[in-house]
């Protein structure tokens, strides 16, 4: 395991948020190519769908982070009822710190973008799941199996240990 690397970057509002600011609490990080593309739309109106399951396990929060601007985030954010925050990364420095900007290929041509990824950092800001080339369509029930799975393991630790 190691710490997820710090971040401070503005939501679709213009609030900044830093890794600092969920200290003590659970993140769903997902990294996601572009706002209004049909597989992120699916993936974060899943997440939105769940999103109180999700804060359930260790008043889980979810974070969403792309290469779009502010506006981009906030007219995204609008149009599909999303209740988290979007975090722009235009220079795509956290996305290359969470290994999600990747060389890609379409028509033959090589870019550089998003693959689509989700992190699951615990309380102390270690990474304790990654999910690499993320699928949208239940990827949401995926995350829910999974934080259940842990906070369960680590009551179990806890409970052996004493």
């Amino acid at each position: 395991m190691q710490y997820a690397p710090d971040f401070s970057l503005p939501d679709q509002d213009g609030i900044t948020h830093s890794l600092d600011d969920y200290r003590g609490h659970w993140i769903v990080l997902y990294f996601y190519p572009k706002d209004n593309s049909p597989g992120c739309v699916m993936e974060a109106c899943e997440l939105r769908d769940e999103h109180d399951i999700i804060s359930q396990f260790g008043n889980a929060s979810i974070i969403g982070i792309s290469k779009d601007s502010v506006r981009s985030h906030k007219k995204f954010a609008s149009e599909h009822h999303l209740n988290f925050p979007l975090l722009s990364d235009v220079d795509h420095g956290v996305l290359e710190a969470y290994g999600a900007w990747k060389s890609k290929r379409f028509m033959g041509k090589s870019y550089m973008g998003v693959e689509r990824t989700t992190v699951i950092v615990n309380p102390k800001g270690l990474i304790i799941k990654t999910y690499k080339n993320v699928i949208p369509k239940g990827h949401a029930a995926e995350i829910i199996q999974d934080l259940q799975h842990l906070q369960t393991s680590l009551v179990d630790v806890h409970s052996s240990a004493e």
